[in-house]
């Protein structure tokens, strides 16, 4: 009878799960549907508005088709995410749009790289050309939301708010001694002493090389977070620097003292000021608009039979199709294979952000812009991130444009192969035996330790893989082998100082990358195209729904140990020769 009640129990749990399931299938379903024709409807502007520009939600390179975005149980964090591409061209009609009078900019914690962030800033600069007033309030600005809201004509802090200045600090997470305390061995060979993505399995601390470069990237990115606040908002960049080394801004009127704010205001009152800076009066309501709701009235760029085509190749470098999240060089090839077989596409433009990934799949796409530079322009613009095997696809452009503070280079190799022989054995009690055909045969298995043969023919062929990835940055740059390999090793650099040294022809925003694409192709008139096609939102639910499910609730459970979790998960899972970022650090 026990046994009856416990499968009867149990039947019943997972019909219940079915349903469940069924449900938030369904209900997903019925988004998809009203998004689809929400999608196809424009939004009505009313004169007399403000642009309401929220800076807290994802800054995505394409706006994303999220089946879950209404759903809260399954990812609702994601619903406001905007692509860079759509938030640039709606400031951009914002400029000349009669019926917005103003922007209120409302920031506190944006979600975005620093490379992203500057693209948002520059755009909202040109704004103010119109003559157009733009607005920050916040409660609470971190330094990156700061760094957007410096942009502003008037910066606002709530009187009981807070500004975070304190200067940048890169913390990264070391894994040795754990992995010592339940016995695994992370066998490691490399090509690069910069290559250090290894070192927080064999480490308790940042190698001198690993120290050298995290150092000079951290300092990269605080020059042009200071030089940038400085210049818009009139002051010495000296000067910031010693308020934020010695912690000046303790208290909101410290902001205030300091000139990095124009005054301490409630929301009321922010209110009040944009119905002046909108033509209405102090009885009428404001009106406003989303910029979300905004980016429905883009249009396509451009006209003309000629088309500029935008390759967009973002996320980690894998094998198969990937997502719009992660590059798949099956995808990415096809897109580039695609653009380059249409008489129509005059020039490419391939936005890269990416941190590396597969050295193989990352060779497959370099392949395609080879062969597509060769009939048409290919030009190359590095968003937050171009590293490794993202710097790899890209180098054989005719040029390429990084921002200041984009992170490239990273030329070099590595593989990881961990011997889980003493967890197994000596803690677990679990061993192995077979036989094999061959002294090789086995030559990648985790439960032994390698031999110094296999030692060397993995090393052998990382150091093959290393040469090739020298050769095709040296012939995509016009260098000698020997320069790259002195400034390779797995050096990450700075776009600025990629500039100084070769690997990156120009300080330049996304747009500068596509005009520059029409000016080698000598077009006047056309249009901008992009590749590939958003993958559909309903196969992304049919395909992802598990996936996003669970990395929802790991999400929700981990909270900030998230991080190191799929740190931990992505090494173990790599497989082959990896072109990835040597590390990755979070600024705070």
């Amino acid at each position: 009878m026990r046994e009856f009640f416990k499968y009867l129990f149990a039947s019943m749990l997972g019909f219940f799960l079915s349903i469940i399931i069924v449900i938030v299938i369904f209900v997903a379903f019925i988004t998809i549907a009203i998004s689809s024709i929400d999608s196809d409807k424009t939004t009505v502007v009313s004169n007399n508005s403000v642009l309401f520009l929220n800076l807290d939600q994802a800054i995505t390179e394409r706006t994303p088709k999220n089946p879950f975005g209404n759903l809260p149980i399954v990812g609702g964090e994601e619903k406001d995410g905007i692509g860079l591409n759509d938030l640039l061209k709606a400031i951009a009609r914002a400029k000349t749009d009669d019926n917005i009078k103003c922007i209120y900019l409302n920031v506190s914690s944006p979600n975005a790289g620093f490379a992203t962030m500057r693209e948002v800033r520059n755009a909202l600069i040109d704004f103010k050309k119109s003559g157009k007033q733009i607005i920050s309030y916040s409660e609470v600005y971190t330094q990156g939301a700061y760094y957007l809201a410096s942009a502003s004509n008037k910066v606002y802090l709530n009187p009981e708010g807070s500004l975070e200045f304190k200067g940048f600090s890169s913390e990264l997470t070391f894994f040795k001694g754990t992995l010592e305390k339940i016995g695994v061995e992370m066998q490691v060979i490399r090509v690069g002493n910069y290559k250090s993505a290894v070192e927080p399995f064999i480490l308790d601390k940042m190698s001198d090389y690993n120290r050298k470069q995290v150092t000079a990237y951290v300092g990269g990115l605080y020059n042009t977070f200071l030089t940038d606040i400085a210049d818009t908002r009139k002051l010495q960049k000296d000067s910031l620097y010693a308020v934020a080394d010695n912690y000046k801004i303790r208290e909101p009127q410290d902001a205030v003292n300091f000139k990095m704010i124009d005054g301490l205001k409630y929301k009321d009152q922010i209110l009040e000021e944009l119905k002046g800076l909108s033509g209405r009066s102090k009885k009428e309501n404001i009106i406003s608009v989303s910029i979300n709701d905004y980016v429905k009235n883009n249009t396509s760029t451009g006209s003309g039979k000629d088309k500029v085509a935008i390759i967009y190749a973002n996320g980690e470098i894998t094998g198969g199709e990937g997502s719009d999240n992660a590059i798949g060089s099956e995808r990415i090839s096809r897109a580039i294979r695609k653009a380059r077989l249409d008489d129509d596409i005059k020039a490419i433009v391939l936005r890269v952000n990416s941190p590396g990934g597969s050295a193989l799949a990352s060779d497959v796409i370099w392949r395609e812009v080879v062969l597509t530079k060769k009939v048409k322009p290919v030009i190359a613009s590095f968003g937050d991130v171009a590293a490794s095997g993202g710097y790899y696809i890209g180098c054989a452009a005719d040029s390429i444009f990084v921002q200041p503070n984009t992170i490239t280079g990273s030329i070099g190799v590595f593989g990881i192969i961990p011997n889980f022989q003493n967890l197994m054995t000596n803690k677990l009690g679990i061993t192995f035996d077979g036989v094999k055909t061959g002294k090789y045969a086995d030559i990648m298995a985790t439960n032994r330790p390698m031999t110094p043969g296999e030692r060397f023919i993995i090393q052998s062929e990382l150091n093959r893989i290393y040469s090739g990835f020298v050769s095709r940055v040296a012939d995509g740059r016009k260098k000698s082998k020997a320069y790259i390999d002195s400034i390779g090793g797995g050096h990450v650099w700075i776009g600025t100082d990629a500039v100084q040294i070769g690997l990156a022809d120009r300080i330049g925003s996304f747009s500068d990358a596509i005009k520059a694409a029409a000016k080698k192709a000598k077009l006047k008139d056309y249009k901008v195209v992009e590749y590939p096609d958003v993958i559909d939102p309903l196969k992304s639910l049919l395909e992802e729904s598990t996936d996003k499910i669970k990395t929802y609730y790991t999400k929700q459970e981990l909270g900030e140990n998230y991080m190191l979790y799929q740190q931990m998960k992505k090494v173990v899972a790599s497989s082959g020769i990896q072109a990835r970022m040597p590390f990755e650090a979070v600024i705070k």
